[in-house]
């Protein structure tokens, strides 16, 4: 993986602004040399029952959280807050974050516990080697590029949210390493909580100076992770007003939460 850029330490004034112009590209650039295509057939999620999603469950729990749980509490001495707002959260929802870490999907996991969460991700996330399969294992569901393809992806989403499942969703739609702002969001998550009549769980990724011994060896900031409040639509609109006003809800209590 070779970094474009960081935020936070941007080489002049005018990169900056090159980069805030168009703030969905990613700053990263991913070493996909596999193939992977997405037609009709794609099972974006494996059957319940089966021996991958047997075996993905036994990944997940067995040995990807655990591990994970200690090695972000090592690296980024990781917290969460706000855990009480999705306790009683027992149908399904759309949950949102900044996208600012490399593992700040394996930290929404952990937020999460127990209740069952699906990821979505850019399709070039499965054309790098041995990642590919992990993140599959791991309930990763790739997002198609190819517009005909893009129902059978909703249609996908749509069930996990009817089964009562959490869907995570990156609304800036690219990685930027410890940026400090929200940016920009796009409508399709919101888009899809308005349609499955489900909640949008605002979470936001907070950076904070390391304290203690921590910070005489370590440059990077420590994160913490804040739940909010589930946010829900007004059902009494048009769908396209519902899912305007739910975004901007949703963002102005993450920016709230960032001030």
């Amino acid at each position: 993986m070779k970094m474009k850029g960081v935020i936070e330490n941007v080489e002049s004034i005018e990169e900056l602004e090159n980069l805030e112009q168009n703030e969905n590209t990613n700053i990263i650039d991913l070493w996909t040399p596999c193939e992977f295509n997405i037609d009709e057939n794609y099972e974006y999620v494996p059957k319940e029952d089966s021996i991958f999603s047997i075996c993905s469950d036994f990944i997940y729990y067995g040995i990807a959280y655990p591990i994970l749980k200690v090695l972000t509490k090592i690296i980024y001495d990781f917290k969460i807050e706000g855990q009480e707002n999705i306790e009683n959260l027992e149908d399904g929802a759309i949950s949102v974050s900044n996208h600012v870490l490399f593992l700040d999907c394996a930290m929404i996991g952990l937020a999460f516990k127990d209740k069952k969460i699906y990821y979505t991700t850019q399709e070039e996330s499965f054309k790098i080697p041995f990642v590919r399969k992990l993140i599959k294992f791991l309930r990763a569901i790739p997002i198609p590029k190819g517009i005909e393809n893009k129902k059978y992806f909703i249609k996908a989403i749509s069930n996990l949210l009817k089964e009562k499942n959490i869907v995570h969703v990156y609304p800036e739609a690219s990685l930027w390493p410890y940026c400090q702002k929200i940016r920009n969001f796009k409508n399709g998550a919101f888009d899809m909580a308005v349609r499955n009549q489900v909640p949008v769980v605002p979470c936001v990724f907070i950076f904070r100076e390391p304290t203690g011994i921590r910070k005489r060896f370590k440059k990077k900031k420590d994160v913490t992770l804040k739940i909010l409040k589930p946010v829900y639509s007004d059902g009494d609109k048009y769908i396209r007003q519902q899912v305007e006003e739910l975004k901007e809800k949703t963002v102005k209590g993450m920016k709230d939460v960032i001030k």
